[in-house]
């Protein structure tokens, strides 16, 4: 069997890790909003996902480059990602007396990791642009939706 020439431990690779803790430090932040709303996935939950695909991506994009472009295929690090978020999110709709919980982090669990993959991928202004638009969405949309219709549930 021919494998792929190992990367050593001792040549950690500053960018790496920079993808890797951006990863990490967006995740939480974007598991933040539900945390303090007390919803099933929190900090740890989009911080793990978030750095899982970011670390997926590292991987794959090394990979392809280790082996020359032959007949490597790193879109499948998306279809991979995209089929384990959508078992998870299945897993944390519930549908209970006429209504729909949780679809909120379910999606915030997929825009997670696709953070973590722009991250892993090292495409900065998309990250920028990702996470700045979603904490925006989730924390002043919430704010306005209170305030304005104060008698729904927006907690979902």
């Amino acid at each position: 069997m021919e494998l792929n020439e190992p990367v050593l431990v001792h040549w950690v690779d500053t960018d790496v890790l920079l993808r890797i803790v951006v990863a990490a430090v967006l995740g939480l932040l974007l598991g933040l909003d539900r945390e303090v709303k007390g919803r099933a996935a929190g900090l740890r939950t989009h911080g793990l996902i978030c750095v899982a695909a970011a670390a997926m991506t590292v991987s794959m994009i090394s990979l392809y480059n280790q082996l020359g472009g032959d007949g490597a295929d790193v879109l499948r690090i998306f279809e991979a990602t995209g089929s384990f978020i959508g078992i998870v999110g299945a897993g944390l709709i519930v549908f209970s007396k006429g209504r729909v919980k949780n679809l909120t982090t379910a999606a915030h669990l997929w825009l997670t990791a696709v953070v973590g993959i722009a991250c892993g991928a090292g495409q900065w202004p998309l990250v920028a642009m990702l996470a700045a638009t979603s904490i925006v969405m989730l924390t002043m949309l919430g704010v306005l939706a209170r305030r304005y219709w104060p008698d729904e549930d927006f907690t979902q």
